[in-house]
């Protein structure tokens, strides 16, 4: 027999109601912190007001910049803020449509002053002064294990270095190599996969299938090297960005990563090793071809001068250069795949635009058979001039769909916006291009509505007539995207080969990765705008339509 012992619980003395009162007064100071701050409009701090349950910051004028629903005591809006990233971008366009155009101010605690901004011109404001509106510290020590010293991160000099070798890659003359030479086996081997499954009956991810040809098109232009997506770096990266993505949105990150960060740190050493092994690659094939400046390379890309190379001709630092490749590399791959996602799941769900698509592709290939690859997609006919509704498709889904759907800078120093806000140093401005795609404001009261016939002019042909600043999908100024012309070209091309011949049907059935009848698929939490689950779908050859006159 056994006998048990009782410990008397010790009592708990005055240090530990010290120690629990210290710490609940820091945190309590923490998070005030968020709600603290020196932010003015015409001159003046805006005292607050309670109306209808809403907070608005109001000045003498009546002239307001509003704290948007859900502001809290002390807490500001952080709670919102730890919500899944779906749900944050939700709230932003329930912001813009309250607060139109007004500058609103948001506190998070343990982040710096921040203010949203949806007006064009303070968006100009932002974009077209890089010297005053930075990456800045805050950005760069969230995303500095991914991106490193890459043109993602970099501000001044290095991100001059890193664009001028961007430039070079991107020259229309690569372009027309890119759409007429790289990308036809590329597409060809993507339709033989199709056709298998067609024959097969099996479910594809047409986002892994975009993901895979972008891949494989980056690596063998930018970098020479033959990049399937199934390479275990694209996994880390996608599970890294997921991971950075939600440094931006927790205040709480170091204490998660610390406890539960063993599986990060292993990601970010794989794509840091996978960036090395792509310039070793490089760098070898320079040495075997006896040159040092990678002009005279004799390698199996069509490019005179691809980009891996280019990087090298320009930045001495090998380790400089690895993170350049892998920030293009992200750029470049996961961006237009998941954009090309999004608008196949678009036309998915809105039949009649499909088939204007397809009859517009009818009268560009009068003589093209139904029943093979449509071929002769070049270049020159992915112009806008020559399939503006194709065009326009994709336009109108990045206004929806923008992948990368929150941006923000750091002000270093004191400036005033165009419409009288006073911003100190050191605060951060975020401009939400997935909520001003929402905006009414600019697009009107159908701003939520799927329309390409948005972008078209009463002639037929494609309008741009909204400003970089008032759809700042590309960013615009100095910083405006380099792959902006070769996005817009890849994904008409994409489109019209894979939409010529193929029927996708949307998997419904959540068992099989669908979100049941009447659900949306959403974003999962990331830098850019991956779709949470992929995108399943039944494969089937197309059958010919009616073509109206």
């Amino acid at each position: 027999m056994s006998i048990g012992f009782r410990h008397p619980i010790p009592e708990i003395g005055p240090q530990m109601y010290t120690i629990a009162t210290c710490l609940a007064v820091a945190l309590a100071l923490w998070f005030l912190q968020g709600q603290r701050s020196a932010i003015r409009q015409h001159g003046r701090r805006l005292p607050q007001v309670l109306y209808n349950g809403i907070i608005y910051l109001v000045d003498a004028d009546d002239v307001c910049a509003r704290r948007p629903p859900g502001t809290l005591p002390l807490a500001g809006n952080g709670l919102w803020f730890l919500q899944p990233r779906h749900k944050l971008l939700d709230w932003f366009v329930g912001a813009n449509h309250q607060t139109g155009f007004s500058t609103f101010e948001i506190s998070v605690p343990s982040l710096p002053p921040a203010i949203v901004i949806s007006d064009p011109k303070n968006v100009e404001h932002v974009l077209k002064n890089e010297q005053l509106f930075i990456k800045g510290t805050f950005f760069r020590s969230r995303s500095w294990d991914l991106f490193g010293n890459g043109i993602i991160n970099a501000d001044g000099d290095l991100w001059r270095v890193q664009r001028k070798a961007g430039l070079r890659f991107f020259s229309n003359t690569n372009l027309k190599i890119f759409l007429d030479e790289a990308l036809p086996p590329i597409l060809d081997d993507t339709e033989r996969f199709l056709e298998e499954a067609v024959n097969g009956g099996e479910t594809v991810d047409m986002q892994q299938v975009f993901l895979e040809l972008t891949t494989r098109l980056m690596g063998k232009m930018a970098y020479d090297m033959d990049m399937p997506a199934s390479l275990p770096f694209s996994r880390a990266f996608d599970f890294a960005s997921g991971a950075v993505g939600d440094r931006f949105q927790n205040p709480f990150w170091k204490i998660k990563e610390f406890l539960f960060g063993g599986r990060l740190r292993k990601a970010f050493s794989e794509v840091k090793c996978f960036g090395k092994e792509i310039v070793t690659s490089a760098v070898a094939k320079r040495l075997e071809s006896g040159t040092t400046t990678g002009k005279s390379v004799e390698d199996t890309s069509p490019l005179k001068s691809n980009l891996i190379n280019s990087l090298l001709d320009h930045i001495p630092d090998q380790q400089v250069v690895a993170d350049a490749a892998m920030n293009y590399l992200s750029a470049g791959r996961d961006t237009t795949a998941q954009a090309l996602t999004w608008t196949l799941y678009l036309l998915l769900r809105h039949p009649e635009q499909q088939q204007w698509l397809i009859e517009e592709l009818a009268r560009a290939f009068p003589s093209a058979s139904r029943q093979s690859r449509l071929q002769g997609v070049t270049y020159d006919v992915a112009q806008p001039a020559v399939l503006p509704y194709t065009y326009s498709v994709f336009l109108e889904t990045l206004r929806l769909y923008p992948p990368v759907p929150f941006e923000l800078k750091e002000c270093i120093t004191p400036t005033t916006f165009p419409d009288g806000t006073w911003l100190p140093g050191g605060s951060v401005v975020i401009w939400v291009p997935w909520a001003m795609g929402r905006s009414h404001r600019i697009w009107g009261a159908d701003s939520e509505q799927f329309k390409p016939d948005r972008w078209l002019s009463a002639a037929g042909s494609v309008d741009l007539q909204k400003s970089a600043f008032e759809f700042p999908v590309f960013n615009g100024g100095p910083r405006i995207c380099l792959g902006k012309k070769l996005a817009e070209l890849l994904a008409v091309a994409v489109l019209a080969r894979l939409a010529w011949r193929y029927e996708f049907t949307e998997v419904v059935d959540r068992s099989l990765g669908g979100c049941g009848e009447g659900g949306e698929r959403k974003s999962q939490n990331s830098l850019t705008l991956p779709m949470e689950g992929g995108l399943p779908v039944n494969v089937s050859l197309r059958r010919t339509p009616p073509i109206r006159a």
